[in-house]
């Protein structure tokens, strides 16, 4: 099978999204590659979003639109509901927000890359974004991360965003398996987490392929600005980030027969980790090999072990 023959799924969730749903809609459907069938899960938009999903649908010339009921429990519901949805039937997987806005060889650029594997090889394409204001001005990019990805890097960090994420079919079967099990903190890194520790193969791009759309109540500037960095490293030590380690790994901990072996003697010796003495722990957290994208990044990870807030 030829790279465009590959029918790709587009799972986008929705939430009163009328503002710029329509400029999505339409870098959707100017994407290079022909063959994309959208499935949109709406958690109860009260905003007119549902009326414009409806007037695309004659005008959708590369698959089908299918428009579907959320669960209305909040965004990482909806997007393990489309997960789950065993409807879904396609060759490759993509997530989508929707006020974002897509460069026309996001899914091109990913297939490009798939299509060198093993297609029961499990693949996640994902990349760095381009950051735009409400009215569309671009403001700056993500991180640019440089690191390979790996389990050991999906412990502590997620690194690209779900907009960004493309999952072939191998991929999504292992999602869907893993998520039929537990919820989730985000898609997006619970994706990272079991593809990598399952022996699946990452990719990051370095090119921004998606145009991420930051409102006014939390635009900081770039997601690269010193104050993004500082609210990040803040985060890790309000303990916010313990919350969200302690959900990954309950969810890590009903998958291990999904898991390899490397991957499973990474995770213990990180959970044993956050247990015992300072010098057990940081021994454990040495060994596991954990790591963060950035050398700052991983010495707030041994600051953030050491003060017990992870």
């Amino acid at each position: 099978m030829g790279k465009t023959d590959l029918r790709i799924a587009v799972l986008m969730a929705t939430k009163d999204g009328a503002a710029f749903i329509d400029e999505q809609m339409q870098s959707l459907l100017d994407q290079s590659h022909p063959l994309v069938d959208l499935w949109i899960s709406d958690d109860g938009s009260v905003d007119g979003t549902v009326a414009i999903v409806e007037t695309w649908k004659p005008r959708w010339a590369k698959g089908r639109i299918n428009l579907v009921e959320g669960p209305r429990q909040g965004f990482a519901a909806n997007f393990r509901s489309m997960i789950l949805d065993p409807r879904i039937d396609a060759d490759c997987y993509a997530f989508s927000d929707q006020d974002d806005v897509w460069e026309p060889d996001r899914l091109e650029s990913a297939l490009g890359w798939m299509r060198t594997f093993d297609v029961a090889q499990p693949l996640m394409f994902c990349s760095r974004t381009a950051t735009m204001t409400e009215t569309g001005s671009l403001v700056g990019h993500s991180p640019l991360f440089s690191r390979p990805p790996a389990f050991r890097n999906a412990l502590v960090q997620s690194i690209a965003g779900g907009n960004t994420i493309l999952l072939n079919r191998a991929a999504r079967d292992l999602l869907a398996k893993a998520s039929a099990r537990t919820g989730f903190v985000s898609h997006d890194w619970w994706a990272y987490l079991i593809v990598t520790g399952a022996g699946g193969v990452v990719r990051y791009d370095p090119r921004p392929l998606v145009r991420y759309r930051q409102h006014a109540a939390n635009l900081v500037g770039a997601n690269a600005s010193w104050q993004a960095r500082i609210s990040r490293v803040g985060r890790l030590f309000k303990g916010q980030f313990a919350d969200w380690t302690d959900l990954n790994l309950a969810g890590l901990a009903v998958n291990r027969d999904l898991l390899t072996t490397d991957a499973l003697a990474c995770l213990d010796l990180f959970a044993n980790g956050r247990q015992g003495s300072l010098f057990q722990r940081l021994g454990a957290l040495h060994k596991s090999g954990v790591y963060r994208q950035t050398i700052a990044g991983t010495l707030g990870l041994y600051l953030a072990f050491i003060l017990g807030r992870i």
